[in-house]
């Protein structure tokens, strides 16, 4: 009895150990409508360490009953991952609120479907369907009826203001797509197949954002296609242009469809916006205006720099890399700058020399304060300073011959500088004896008592009181080098005149002191 005893115990051991109770066989088994709970999940953990296990039996005497246990338990492993299968279908099917709660169960469900890749990858496909349908119907429930109760309002409320609308949709894609990977992450956040879930997560996120890139793409091509003006297109540019960026950062390039019509978006924004510009740059260049009488900046320069300074600031607060920024500032400013610059010397080309030096400085110094504001722009400064000093050339030299004609030096300094030895003494030069010289060192003397009395007028128009003294103080050097020179020749015994202390009764350097 005893032995029987050891027997009945050994039979209850093997049958504990190699077989399932009945509540588990029903829990596996169950009908289709039974929900799958904790339990499941350690029944089946069963039925996979009873199946490892009888591997011991298949090397002992008892491999008859090792084989049918073995088939027993692949069978009810086939059955029971075809219900967990069935299951987790069903409840993906039912994930299509915009809001999706994934429970703890599903996340389960999924780290034991791992298992049978096959299933796997259906359940997943069935997933990105279901969040696929809610978020183009999210989409287009934004769009046009908004939130609950009316708040947030309809995105296409405001489509009247392009900048907003289209930012609207994009933040709500933007959102929509972070969401959408939490979700995936919830799910398979037990999952432990190497470096496969990234790439799972990736891949459905792309499938779930490609359904809205129609509806998204139709409208943002109505808002850049109705040119709302160059201003706006560049903003709405730099938009795309970050939320590209934002969302590649946070789905890697998996939403490929969704990142590939942002970024056409992008650069047809921008082609639009280049167009625009170079149109208006192709008009300023249609009717070239005459510079207005005080010689200022045209309004067709002023309208041009109020529409640069505007571009240029959106591009200054613009969330676009460096990099990008500074390629598109140099685009910006060639477009802009070089009809301009060809405008003014157009519309300047009729004028006598001293206008159109004074004009020419004037549009070039509205250009460069506009410029200075902004980053990127050293070199086109760097350009504009060199043409405004060749115009300043031009305006130090009129100014000093200015002053020269009326203070009756001109054509006593001419002399002087076309006087060769060989005419012999500068003394028996026409207009060039003592009391010719006298009569024209009383006009320079009225002259040094009142410098400021002899200014050309056009200095008075300049925009700059900065570039104004700086031509009257280098003007002013060279009336007191032509003095100098003038001086020199006077003194010179060689041109004969009697007691020149009496002619030039003043040295270079009083004149200069006079005049400094």
């Amino acid at each position: 009895s005893q032995r029987l005893e050891m027997k009945a115990q050994v039979a209850d051991a093997f049958v504990a150990k190699f077989q399932l109770t009945p509540d588990e066989m029903n829990l596996l088994r169950g009908t289709k409508d039974e929900p799958i709970t904790e339990d499941f999940f350690k029944a089946l953990g069963r039925v996979k360490q009873i199946h490892d296990d009888v591997k011991i039996l298949l090397r002992t005497n008892q491999q008859r009953a090792g084989l049918e246990i073995m088939e027993q338990m692949a069978l009810l492993q086939e059955t029971s991952y075809e219900r967990l299968y069935r299951w987790t279908q069903n409840e993906c099917r039912t994930l299509t609120q915009e809001s999706c709660d994934i429970s703890p169960v599903l996340a389960q469900a999924m780290e034991a479907l791992q298992d049978r890749p096959v299933l796997y990858k259906y359940t997943l496909d069935e997933f990105g369907t279901a969040r696929r349908s809610a978020v183009v119907r999210g989409f287009i429930d934004a769009l046009t009826r908004g939130g609950l109760g009316g708040t947030p309002r309809p995105i296409e409320m405001h489509s009247h203001d392009p900048l907003r609308y289209v930012g609207d949709m994009l933040a709500w894609l933007h959102q929509a797509t972070a969401s959408e990977k939490e979700h995936l992450e919830a799910m398979l956040k037990l999952v432990t197949i190497q470096g496969s879930v990234e790439e799972n997560i990736q891949e459905v996120v792309g499938h779930i954002t490609e359904g809205v890139c129609r509806p998204l793409k139709v409208r943002i091509e109505q808002v850049i296609v109705a040119e709302p003006g160059a201003v706006l297109l560049y903003k709405i540019s730099n938009l795309l242009k970050f939320y590209h960026h934002t969302i590649s950062g946070i789905v890697g390039n998996s939403a490929a469809t969704l990142l590939t019509t942002i970024e056409e978006m992008h650069l047809l924004s921008k082609k639009i916006f280049f167009n625009s510009l170079s149109l208006h740059a192709s008009k300023l260049m249609d009717k070239v205006e005459l510079p207005p009488p005080d010689l200022g900046p045209s309004s067709a320069l002023n309208q041009t720099l109020n529409l640069l300074r505007e571009v240029l600031a959106s591009h200054d607060s613009s969330v676009v890399p460096l990099d990008a920024r500074q390629a598109d500032f140099v685009q910006v400013l060639s477009c802009v700058l070089d009809p301009l610059l060809q405008m003014c010397t157009m519309s300047a080309s009729n004028l006598g020399t001293a206008d159109m030096a004074t004009f020419m400085v004037n549009s070039l110094y509205m250009m460069k304060t506009t410029l200075a504001l902004f980053e990127f722009t050293d070199k086109r400064l760097e350009m504009l300073q060199f043409q405004i000093e060749a115009h300043l050339d031009t305006l130090i030299n009129e100014q000093a011959s200015y002053v020269l004609t009326r203070a009756g030096l001109s054509y006593i300094y001419n002399t002087v500088q076309q006087h060769k030895g060989e005419q012999g003494p500068l003394s028996n030069l026409p207009s060039m004896d003592s009391v010719s010289l006298k009569v024209a060192m009383a006009q320079f003397d009225r002259y040094l008592s009142a410098p400021d009395s002899l200014l050309m007028s056009q200095l008075n128009f300049l925009l700059s009181a900065t570039v104004k003294e700086q031509i009257i103080k280098q003007s002013t050097e060279l009336v007191c080098r032509a003095y100098s020179e003038l001086y020199a020749a006077v003194m010179d015994p060689s041109n004969e005149y009697k007691d020149p202390e009496t002619i030039l009764h003043r040295s270079p350097h009083q004149v200069q002191a006079l005049l400094s």
